[in-house]
């Protein structure tokens, strides 16, 4: 029966890390506008903000990545682009000085990898933040995403002093074919030290980064991936669905179709790494999250304080995530903001005094509803209609999986079942409005399973 569902719902659906999609982003906000939001939300709502760093540079591409990167081996890119990002920061707090009146809770460097910054290039990057802004270090987390094969103790060591306390270690499979066909070979001892490294330094939360779907994995092969996992103790665990989006990213042709496992086949080696989480003592956390129960996330989730942005889960729950570099995307609950995907326009806009605006979105009333409705939905597992037309609604259009036991309409609300869990995305699109308008007529999102 899970085979049918699986084959049945393995549709093309959106992540939801931001509602609206970033294809249906229509009002493009003027950075003025943008300004006036960043401005608007700090003074009005309570707490503090996030930061969010992105370091596009990887010494060599992995063949399932579907980031934003600069394939490079050159090193003394470094300083410049630092700079850039300097020139960007002080670009937002002439215009936005509230940036400084009000704690950062959270900072994470993404990529890229963020790691290709040497230790010294690290501290020359986050000083000068550090130095300006309200951190109150009992109520801040400094979280960094890490590749283990391009990581050493001098790094570690000095994002520690500067209050970091969460690494996160892209690690995605164990076995040394997955790990050649993905262009990735990184032996588990490597991994291991720096697992060790980071703790014995005095990082509360190491994390690992899986990924299910890609070539060559095998049942046997990802249950020993999860058991290797496990011997490490990490504290979270992202378990990704490879995405297969070779209309956006061409490198993901290198290996053949025939590679990778088909939908039924996809799913149950999740199934079968879950299961071994489970079993070691991990607590699944919202969609494709697990954490040890003393961790934060678990706490958070817990606590009903979950929440999900363009980072994926997190126990930070801030009106205001700022992100600096190139393709960056920030949020207030009024707009999306990102910056130039091209590391040349994105110089140049700084070179002119401005900031380097590519596109974003000014959300409607429609929007700031729905997009607290698919949050409460992807961290919850359950969220109220606005109305009972809204419930009628969900009512037909959500009929197949409420008959397959999926999802169920109750006390006015819209609950996702244990065994929908597999298919949250697909009743997400329940409150997707601009997706039932307007499907895509090209394939923009991956599949849901």
């Amino acid at each position: 029966m899970m085979k049918d569902l699986l084959a049945k719902y393995d549709v093309p659906a959106p992540r939801y890390t931001s509602y609206p999609t970033v294809p249906y982003w229509e009002v493009n906000p003027t950075s003025d506008q943008w300004v006036q939001h960043l401005r608007a939300t700090l003074q009005e709502k309570p707490g503090g903000w996030s930061l969010y760093l992105h370091i596009p540079f990887c010494e060599s591409l992995c063949t399932f990545c579907g980031c934003n990167n600069i394939i490079t081996k050159d090193h003394k890119r470094e300083t410049p682009y630092v700079d850039l990002i300097l020139k960007e920061w002080q670009l937002y707090i002439e215009q936005v000085p509230e940036l400084l009146q009000k704690p950062l809770k959270h900072i994470h460097l993404g990529g890229g990898t963020p790691t290709f910054l040497s230790a010294e290039s690290l501290v020359q990057l986050l000083r000068p933040i550090m130095s300006r802004v309200k951190v109150d270090l009992n109520d801040f987390e400094g979280s960094i995403e890490v590749d283990p094969r391009r990581t050493n103790p001098q790094q570690l060591k000095a994002l520690r002093e500067l209050g970091f306390t969460r690494v996160s270690m892209g690690v995605q499979d164990f076995n040394p074919e997955v790990q050649r066909l993905v262009n990735r070979i990184q032996p588990f001892d490597i991994t291991a030290n720096l697992t060790k490294a980071a703790r014995d330094m005095g990082y509360t939360s190491v994390n690992f980064d899986l990924i299910y779907g890609l070539a060559k994995q095998t049942p046997e092969s990802i249950r020993e991936t999860a058991k290797a996992t496990v011997q490490l103790r990490p504290d979270r665990i992202a378990l990704y669905s490879f995405a297969l989006v070779p209309w956006i990213k061409p490198a993901q042709r290198l290996f053949k179709d025939e590679d990778l496992p088909k939908s039924a086949e996809k799913r149950e080696l999740y199934e079968i790494a879950r299961g071994v989480l489970l079993e070691a003592g991990y607590v699944e956390v919202g969609m494709d999250h697990f954490a040890l129960p003393t961790d934060n996330l678990c706490v958070a989730m817990n606590e009903k304080r979950l929440h999900r942005n363009f980072m994926g889960y997190t126990d930070q729950r801030t009106d205001v995530l700022l992100g600096l570099g190139v393709s960056s995307i920030s949020e207030t609950p009024y707009s999306f903001h990102q910056n130039e995907k091209v590391l040349p326009l994105y110089e140049a806009a700084l070179n002119e005094g401005r900031l380097p605006t590519l596109r974003g979105h000014v959300l409607t009333a429609e929007d700031q509803v729905r997009r607290d409705q698919i949050l409460k939905l992807m961290t919850e597992f359950e969220v109220e209609f606005t109305d009972e037309t809204q419930e009628k609604q969900s009512e037909e259009f959500l009929a197949e999986m409420i008959k397959d036991s999926l999802v169920e309409v109750r006390e006015h609300k819209l609950v996702v079942k244990e065994a929908g869990r597999p298919f949250l995305r697909n009743a997400c699109v329940f409150f997707d409005e601009r997706l039932k308008s307007k499907q895509p007529q090209t394939k923009i999102f991956s599949q849901s399973i």
